[in-house]
């Protein structure tokens, strides 16, 4: 017998990348956060966790982290 959701893991997730375009970065990685509001299905902006960043959602799945390359 399996545990509950036995085949989910952080292994099976894919590895986030950071490009570095010019004097800004983007992290690309999936989105694992529970969202207490609705979500745009398409796209969703929203301020980052930290100063400078922009968070975009794309179809619910993806998240990219823009901000300033340091």
């Amino acid at each position: 017998m399996t545990p509950l959701n036995g085949n989910f893991g952080l292994e099976y997730a894919p590895t986030p990348f950071l490009m570095r375009l010019g004097r800004r970065e983007v992290l690309v990685t999936r989105d694992f956060r529970k969202r207490f509001y609705p979500v745009n299905p398409i796209i969703e902006c929203d301020t980052g966790v930290e100063p400078g960043h922009v968070e975009v959602l794309l179809l619910r799945r993806w998240l990219l982290i823009l901000s300033k390359a340091h």
